[in-house]
């Protein structure tokens, strides 16, 4: 295949574009921020889990001091009853006031054992409320952060975007400009090495797979027509010859 030198060299301004779009690609996907925000999602999920925990133990604190009230108050009410019967005077009866004193006693231990729980369930309350604050608070320290890092990486992901519209347009434009014939042997070629299909034979070394061409290969280059299409035995690409190529 044979195609004018001046569109052979400019087929390495089309290798530095094609080496940019895949730098910007590679950039856009592996972002800092995206990485971060992966792990901040995670994290996000971790202190949400452990949030509902601390909400289910602090809400079942509340429910051991209700549970407990609910019972003192029958209890204190049965209490004040009793006392005002026995000072009263209105039990006469030995046998019915030593049952009503001992209730009373009964009562008076039951509440006694019940404001005990009351307190300890009290502190619970206290101490579960706490740790749910504390909790709540580091996971908005998470959705905070989650956002800034959202921001970030979507102004980047803006500004990348922007240069690989850029880098596609001058690549059409250049594109157009080349004989279609080299333009599909060069993508058909990229698309096997899995990049650019053409590489700059600098001294005596194919700038592509960096392998130097051996002393048989660099005679037949040199012998060759200006406009003939040459190739790297190695990786396949097309071989751009410049004044820097070493073939003398």
């Amino acid at each position: 295949m044979k195609a004018d030198p001046a569109a052979q060299r400019r087929l390495l301004e089309l290798v530095a574009i094609d080496t940019q779009l895949a730098q910007l690609t590679h950039r856009r996907h592996t972002l800092p921020e995206i990485a971060e925000l992966a792990d901040l999602r995670a994290r996000h999920v971790q202190a949400t889990d452990a949030l509902v925990s601390a909400e289910t133990r602090l809400s079942d604190a509340e429910g051991e001091v209700k549970r407990v009230e609910s019972d003192l108050v029958p209890a204190r009410q049965r209490l004040a009853r009793d006392r005002d019967r026995a000072e009263g005077g209105t039990v006469s009866d030995p046998k019915a006031l030593r049952g009503l004193l001992d209730e009373i006693e009964h009562l008076g231990t039951r509440i006694s054992t019940l404001e005990d729980q009351e307190l300890d369930h009290l502190q619970e309350v206290e101490d579960a409320t706490e740790h749910r604050d504390r909790l709540a608070a580091a996971r908005d320290e998470i959705t905070v952060r989650a956002r800034e890092v959202i921001a970030r990486r979507d102004q980047q992901l803006r500004e990348l975007d922007a240069e690989i519209v850029t880098a596609t347009d001058a690549r059409s434009s250049l594109v157009g400009g080349l004989p279609a014939e080299l333009v599909t042997l060069y993508e058909k070629i990229g698309g096997r090495a899995g990049g650019p299909g053409a590489a700059e034979l600098r001294a005596k070394r194919c700038s592509g797979c960096q392998l130097e061409i051996n002393a048989a290969d660099l005679r037949r280059f040199a012998a060759a027509a200006p406009d003939e299409i040459i190739r790297c035995e190695e990786c396949d690409r097309i071989l751009v010859r410049t004044p820097e190529s070493g073939l003398g």
